[in-house]
């Protein structure tokens, strides 16, 4: 006798249930959320003072040795459209109406960079299964092993801001994103895009100094004339300039459990292409459902054992050779 649909069906219903039976009737969290380290480090992007050179795309193109992505027909330029395995950081324009003032939100624009957030509580590295995401235990920055991928891209999936690439045109692909400049940190460097940008619209340190400056920044008045750090928080460089007009929020301070990459704009950050995240990670969530269906893998065991066992009853002896 063959094993019908409405059997399989059943079967599985059952076995689900009797999975259901040894775990928790109500979840629990996998582990607490992870809060900020104490000295992680980050980069503060300012898009109002942000001039849409992107001297900071082609440093990071040049520090981290990428090639040329054009996305033109000619193929001439570097003219990334988004974030790529040969682009890590990118500048985005938004528009609205006339698009005629800067910060804006309606017949105005505003630009964006594009870049690994640094999670508080990474969403990659609690998708991947073999840790070849991990997050540094004392500066925070989300590295990548290549020789622990297997190149089961969840960290792809799991990412609210679309940030890990795969490779495709390789033989032998990994993923390739944003790692905050870290071989330049252990010489005592800090981020090409920070060194590089003109105008001290991103701005490198520890992120406690980095919140405080954006707390700062959102009290001064629209308008006025205010110092602003250049390049790296600690070295007390600063220039004079405008101060915009905020939008009244820091992005990243709590957003999907809060980043090491801090952003102030003029225009609402979902205008600009930020998800609206809740202030709880999205990898403590996730991990309570995967810790609670695969706890001691008994779960799907019983469900296997009673699939198993529908098959064997519904099979006959002169089913077997």
């Amino acid at each position: 006798m063959g094993l019908s649909r409405r059997n399989f069906l059943k079967a599985a219903a059952g076995g689900g249930l009797l999975a259901a039976s040894q775990l928790s009737p109500v979840p629990v969290w996998a582990r607490e959320p992870k809060t900020r380290l104490p000295e992680a480090l980050g980069i503060l992007y300012d898009a109002t003072l942000c001039i849409g050179c992107k001297a900071c795309m082609t440093a990071c193109k040049e520090f981290n040795s990428l090639p040329p992505d054009p996305s033109s027909p000619e193929g001439l330029w570097d003219d990334p459209l988004d974030l790529s395995a040969k682009t890590y950081n990118i500048v985005k324009l938004y528009r609205s109406g006339t698009g005629q003032t800067k910060d804006r939100e309606e017949d105005g624009y505003s630009f964006i960079r594009r870049f690994c957030m640094h999670c508080v509580d990474p969403a990659c590295t609690s998708a991947c299964p073999v840790n070849a995401l991990s997050k540094d235990p004392v500066t925070g920055i989300v590295r990548y092993n290549k020789d622990l991928c297997i190149g089961c891209r969840y960290c792809q999936i799991a990412c609210p801001f679309n940030v890990p690439k795969f490779e495709w045109d390789t033989p032998f692909p990994q993923i390739k994103k944003c790692q905050l400049c870290d071989h330049r940190l252990v010489r005592g460097s800090y981020p090409a895009c920070c060194e590089f940008c003109p105008n001290g619209a991103s701005v490198f340190g520890d992120v406690q100094s980095l919140r405080k400056e954006a707390k700062r920044r959102l009290g001064l008045p629209a308008g006025s004339q205010a110092t602003f750090p250049v390049h790296r928080i600690d070295t007390g460089e600063y220039r004079y300039a405008t101060v915009g007009h905020y939008f009244p929020r820091v992005y990243g301070e709590v957003d999907g459990g809060g980043t090491q990459v801090l952003i102030m704009a003029g225009v609402p950050f979902n205008r600009l292409g930020l998800p609206d995240l809740p202030p709880e990670s999205t990898a403590s969530h996730s991990e309570t459902l995967m810790h609670t269906l695969y706890k001691g893998m008994i779960g799907p065991y019983v469900l296997l054992a009673g699939l198993f066992y529908l098959v064997y009853k519904n099979t006959s002896k002169k089913d077997l050779p």
